[in-house]
């Protein structure tokens, strides 16, 4: 079930922590390679001799390691990972996670990671249910991290309620069921548009908009997960993706981006326009830069080639097509529209009027209409949580 996957297990400082050591043996037994990083605290409850024998691997505690005088990187740690799980994740390391703070060696690999987080939190019930650690755990959910909720039962305290952290069997189930769910599109060639386009005026001035591109990266790293090999049609933007399975393709002004578009989507199963493509462009490109002058100036603009129209017609039963609506009034008319006119399977509105969504923002809200007119909203979301929504609701129709 877990054959070759790269588990990293974090162990904070509580009573739970000899459970972690029957979670690390479970991996093991399930073939999984298996590193683990102890806080400081952690060690007085059980020894890194413990996890070292169970693991068969080298335990980090310190940024430092005395015995052989290398330093040991946070960075190296994320990146090795496939799956980072905290378990047990105390309230002292959830708080920690929550606003960034990052004092041991646990707390900075945290911030590096690159893959999916999920933590297993275990305390006392009138700390789980304290609305501190409530809201940190909520911030922790926002930003993407994976939470397996603590279970009832009889505490360290002597009391019994909600605190002890899931058995390591549910924890591995959890587990497994995430890194198996990620082959739901393999071999699946997926097409994703992301950013803003250019439109050149002059040598040195170009008409665009805000788009970050944050939410088609998103939607991208999102699908790679799943195993989908993605080809990212990418404008201007100021991020980037490490994943191996994206093939991103960069280009400036929406007649490439619609060059890339038409010929990458005849060879996929579907495809995502996410990308903030402008409607028009100018009319005449000036190859030098326009002087200022204490006059007016006029610059004719013409319409763009519509993408996804181009899409939706060319499109066969065997495709599917999913497009955004941005819109500022008649949100869910609009959308409609253009998810007919289009010849989109599902669209994905998103409103200025909602606070915190639209462009360069982390987060955003949206609604996914279908091609029967059912509608389904969501909350506020961080954007990679936002991606998994969407490519949920795509691994559904491609079934």
């Amino acid at each position: 079930m877990l054959k070759n996957k790269k588990i990293l297990l974090g162990v904070s400082g509580g009573i739970a922590a000899y459970k972690a050591a029957y979670l690390t043996r479970l991996f093991v037994k399930n073939n999984a390679d298996v590193k683990i990083i102890m806080t400081p605290t952690a060690k007085e409850f059980v020894t890194p001799l413990t996890f070292a024998t169970l693991s068969k691997n080298p335990v980090y505690t310190d940024f430092f390691n005395p015995e052989n005088g290398n330093w040991n990187s946070h960075v190296d740690l994320g990146l090795w990972a496939d799956l980072f799980i905290i378990a047990p994740a105390t309230a002292n390391t959830i708080a920690k996670m929550a606003n960034g703070i990052a004092d041991n060696l646990l707390l900075t690999t945290y911030l590096s990671v690159k893959a999916p987080v999920f933590i297993a939190p275990a305390m006392d019930l009138d700390m789980y249910k304290h609305v501190s650690t409530k809201q940190n755990i909520k911030k922790l959910e926002t930003a993407g991290v994976n939470i397996i909720n603590a279970t009832k039962g009889e505490l360290a305290s002597g009391l019994c309620g909600e605190g002890r952290m899931q058995d390591p069997e549910n924890i591995l189930s959890v587990i497994t069921d995430f890194l198996n769910q990620k082959k739901k599109l393999k071999n699946k060639k997926i097409l994703v548009t992301a950013g803003p386009t250019y439109e050149k005026i002059d040598s040195v001035r170009f008409i665009g908009n805000f788009s970050s591109g944050k939410m088609g990266y998103a939607i991208a790293d999102e699908l790679a997960n799943m195993g989908a090999k993605v080809k990212l049609i990418s404008g201007p933007v100021n991020i980037t993706t490490t994943n191996k399975n994206i093939d991103i393709i960069k280009v400036t002004s929406a007649q490439e981006m619609f060059e890339k578009s038409i010929k990458h989507f005849k060879n996929s199963d579907a495809g995502i326009l996410a990308a903030a493509v402008a409607d028009y462009t100018p009319e005449n490109f000036i190859n030098k830069k326009i002087k200022h002058q204490n006059k007016n100036l006029t610059i004719n603009l013409k319409p763009t080639k519509d993408i996804a129209a181009n899409l939706g017609k060319i499109k066969t039963k065997n495709q599917k097509l999913i497009g955004f609506a941005l819109e500022t009034n008649d949100e869910i008319k609009n959308a409609k529209k253009k998810l007919k006119n289009k010849n989109f399977d599902f669209i994905i509105l998103n409103s200025l009027n909602d606070k915190n969504t639209g462009f360069m923002f982390d987060t955003n809200k949206i609604s996914i209409i279908d091609k029967n007119n059912n509608i389904e909203k969501f909350k506020l979301k961080n954007k990679t949580l936002v991606a998994k929504d969407i490519v949920n609701k795509l691994i559904k129709i491609l079934d």
